[in-house]
């Protein structure tokens, strides 16, 4: 393996010959007088998962001047049965970046596949060119022939479904390739401290997109410090999620794999069960094989850069959940659904945390599904309701409510905030462009304040959160030993079974 340890900006984005003729048509001398910077001087990424959110997130690797797109990879050729948000919000933001409105108008359907990735590249690189084309981006079905054919690439990011992380990460670092990940690292909590355990030993930069600066959380952290709430005793987050259809069964029929579809190689370390779309694009999170449900989705937005700011190293020492219950009628009897495949549809989920270096002990209570707070009576003294997404610090002298987007956080009542006498620093503004946070990184030989190792209490806590709504039970947990130490039983939502060829 390559030693990545003492990189240097020069050794992190030299090539081979043949890959600086592949790019560079121009000479690098006549970009630098234009001020831009040559294609051999750019860090080289492999894109694996061209879905909706690998095709959202491609523009913003294409136009950034310190990124090359040279290969993507997805075991879906190309198909128009994928969900999302709005029902041309892809095709649209592919023709903003290419700067043209007709690209894709024949095409019905939210599409997405590696021939989509790959046209998407190819036309964007092609303004580059007098000829208006370009053939310099790869495309690969199956990523382990991606990491082998392609040994010039700086980075690999990861778009996939969550249960291919981890194995897709360890398998990128094993060739030195360093990674950038969609949340969450990995959905199993030992796969987790694979990848962890491994971008520590190889030195290896990652980065975790869930990362952003939230200076709103610096302030309140600030407000804590000098008593404004008394102690701190509850930590409360919630989000509207999940967005995409969530079921509570393993389906009964069985419909053809689609043409240009490797099933097999969606699948990855999981065990053979049948196809269904009802687990594939974008439905994926809901179920405990595949995703992390909606904690896994919104609460690395929300948690991630909290426990940056507030310094929340150590994971929690026990848990307790609650899911949404359902049931089914069969021959006029209403039945209880026994759901132990996907995350329910709404849930509260608390986490007990012991004292940090800056806290005392707290709990973590997350909500999601519609599931929120109800108003405190500081809101309800200013006729306000709790908002759609959120968090709330509470301690045993007051409360500050904060936004889940960066709005400015403020201690409730209104008076009580109109009567602080300390800092009120304005901190709303726009979230800060990961690709820069990770860039600027990799190429000073540093690591990125998202790495996967900084990412460690997050991970931690937000895997231990499944296994909670799993066991539904409280647990207790010994994070040094990765044990769930009063429920036999749960520990094995710690781990995966894995299909033969597939063990990490």
């Amino acid at each position: 393996m390559t030693d990545h340890k003492n990189l240097s900006r020069r050794s992190f984005i030299s090539k081979t010959a043949s890959t600086a003729i592949s790019f560079s048509i121009v000479p690098s001398h006549v970009l630098a007088k234009s001020g831009k910077i040559a294609p051999s001087d750019k860090i080289t990424v492999a894109n694996i998962g061209c879905g909706t959110q690998g095709l959202r997130e491609m523009g913003d690797l294409l136009t950034h001047e310190r990124i090359r797109v040279v290969a993507v990879c997805d075991p879906n050729k190309m198909s128009t049965d994928y969900l999302d948000w709005s029902a041309n919000g892809i095709r649209s933001g592919i023709q903003k970046v290419l700067d043209d409105p007709t690209w894709g108008e024949g095409i019905k359907g939210i599409f997405g596949g590696r021939d989509v990735g790959q046209k998407y590249v190819n036309a964007y690189y092609g303004k580059e060119k007098d000829s208006g084309s370009s053939q310099g981006c790869s495309s690969y079905e199956d990523f382990r022939e991606l990491l082998v054919k392609e040994e010039d690439i700086d980075v690999v990011k990861i778009m996939t479904p969550d249960h291919l992380h981890a194995t897709i990460a360890i398998a990128a670092m094993q060739e030195g390739k360093h990674v950038v990940t969609h949340k969450p690292i990995a959905n199993r909590m030992y796969e987790a401290r694979k990848v962890i355990d491994m971008a520590n030993k190889t030195g290896l930069k990652t980065h975790l997109l869930a990362w952003n600066n939230r200076p709103d959380y610096a302030m309140v952290l600030g407000w804590i410090k000098e008593g404004v709430i008394g102690k701190l005793k509850e930590i409360h987050n919630w989000s509207y999620r999940p967005v995409w259809p969530q079921f509570s069964g393993i389906p009964k029929d069985r419909p053809p794999v689609p043409e240009g579809f490797n099933w097999d190689l969606w699948l990855g370390p999981v065990p053979h069960i049948p196809y269904h779309p009802n687990y594939t694009h974008n439905v994926f999170r809901g179920w405990y094989e595949f995703g992390g449900g909606s904690v896994a989705d919104m609460g690395h937005y929300s948690l991630f850069p909290l426990f940056s700011a507030f310094d929340i190293k150590t994971p929690p020492v026990s848990a307790k959940a609650f899911g949404t219950t359902l049931r089914h009628s069969e021959n006029g009897v209403c039945k209880w659904i026994e759901n132990d495949v996907a995350f329910p549809h709404s849930s509260m989920i608390k986490l007990n945390f012991p004292a940090q270096e800056h806290l005392p002990p707290f709990d973590l209570i997350w909500y999601d599904g519609g599931m929120k707070p109800f108003a405190p009576e500081e809101l309800e003294a200013d006729s306000e309701e709790i908002p759609t997404e959120g968090m709330m610090f509470v301690g045993d002298q007051g409360k500050i409510l904060a936004g889940f987007r960066c709005e400015e956080p403020r201690i409730i009542p209104k008076v009580k905030m109109d009567a602080y006498a300390g800092q009120k620093t304005t901190v709303r503004g726009e979230r800060q462009n990961n690709n820069n946070i990770w860039t600027q990184a990799f190429f000073s030989d540093e690591e990125s304040p998202g790495s996967f190792v900084n990412a460690s209490a997050v991970t931690e806590t937000i895997n231990l959160a499944a296994v909670a709504l799993r066991s539904k039970k409280k647990i207790q947990y010994d994070a040094r030993y990765m044990k769930i130490t009063n429920d036999r039983d749960a520990n094995r939502c710690l781990y995966r079974k894995y299909r033969q060829g597939w063990e990490l």
